[in-house]
This record gives structure tokens, sequence and C-alpha cells, in this order.
């Protein structure tokens, strides 16, 4: 099936808004992907969430990323609460669940990472997580023991939010997960390691 990106509504329907969103169609177990903080630039279009949506693509599973509300064509005002994150990152779930049904992945990259885990301590329906660059001081203090689905992590080498060291021990007490260092990456993948997390990314067939 070849990469055809169509934009969609998802509603927040207690909330009566709807968020700018685009899916890509596929075959398999559907995803979302969260991107970072609304804040700080994150929207949609972010290069790491594009990444983690074409590998997705490759392993033929349809997926959704979003803009977070106030971020692009998404209604709303843009806030720093991760409540009000996780709220739009529920609508997304929702959305996917609607469409192909359930369990959905959770992917995210950064602040959308850390929401993605958040949420999957408490939504049975979130089966595995692809988390880019989480934020330690955003999960550190979580029951992430309570997951027990897969979960893939990747960090930059020299990302000052998502140290890797600190996350492979965080996580070392789960038997389902990897840890991937990206050499040349920060956490903004600013000095370069894009292509680097692609070819991870795309490992994960």
């Amino acid at each position: 099936m070849a990469w055809r990106e169509l934009m969609v509504a998802v509603p927040i329907e207690d909330e009566g808004m709807v968020l700018e969103g685009v899916w890509q169609s596929g075959s398999g177990r559907g995803a979302v992907v969260a991107p970072p903080h609304p804040l700080y630039g994150g929207s949609l279009e972010n290069p790491v969430v594009n990444e983690i949506a074409y590998a997705l693509y490759q392993m033929g599973c349809p997926s959704l990323r979003f803009n977070w509300r106030g971020v692009g064509a998404s209604q709303g005002v843009a806030t720093l609460d991760p409540g009000v994150a996780e709220r739009d990152c529920l609508a997304a779930i929702q959305h996917v669940v609607a469409t192909v049904g359930a369990p959905v992945t959770a992917g995210g990259y950064s602040f959308g990472a850390a929401i993605a885990l958040r949420l999957a301590l408490r939504d049975d329906r979130l089966s595995d997580l692809v988390l880019v660059a989480p934020p330690i001081e955003m999960i550190r203090s979580l029951d992430i023991e309570r997951f027990e689905g897969p979960i893939r992590v990747l960090a930059g080498m020299h990302d000052d939010f998502a140290p890797a060291d600190q996350l492979s021990e965080l996580f070392s007490c789960l038997p389902n997960v990897r840890v991937d260092v990206i050499p040349q990456a920060d956490h903004f993948f600013a000095q370069g390691g894009l292509p680097e997390l692609s070819s991870a990314l795309q490992a994960l067939r």
C-alpha cells in the first residue's frame, strides 16, 4: 500500500472540540503518534514524529498523528497541563479504536512519548509502546512495572532531557524493553541522528 496521508478531524466529544489529525492507512494494528510539547513547537509535522509514522507504515500499521489543542488547525488553547494533553491523546486513541479496533500501539516523541507511557499504564487498549526521547523527569516516578507489553525506547547519546543511561536504568526492571541509543543525536536531533533514528525505527519490523 502506497504512503497516502488523509487529513481527519479527531473529536474530543466531551469538550465539544476537534483536533487536527493525519491518518495513514494500513492493514495491521492501529497506532497513535503523539508529538512534542505544544508550547515548544510540537506538531504532527515534526520530522521525528513523521519518522515514527513512516516506520509504522513500513510494518503495515495504520497510524494517526495529531496536533495538540491550539496547534495548527486543532481547536482550543495550548497549555502546559499534561492532564489536558492526556485528554487530547485519549481522543486520538479513541479515533483509532473506532476506525480499526483495539489493541493500539502508542508512540510519541519527547513530551508525546511521556504522555503515551502515562496513558498506557491505565488504558488496556494500548498493547505496546514506541517511545522516542521520553523526558526522564516526566516518567521517573511512574509505576512502569504495571505495563506488560513490549516497549521500544530510543534516545540520543547527547540528550540532556532523556539521558540514555538513565532511561536504560529506569526500564531495566522490565523484561520486555529494548533501549537503543542514537550516537549523534541530542534531544532535538538538531546536530544529526535522524537517518540513524529512521533505521532503528524501521528495524521494528
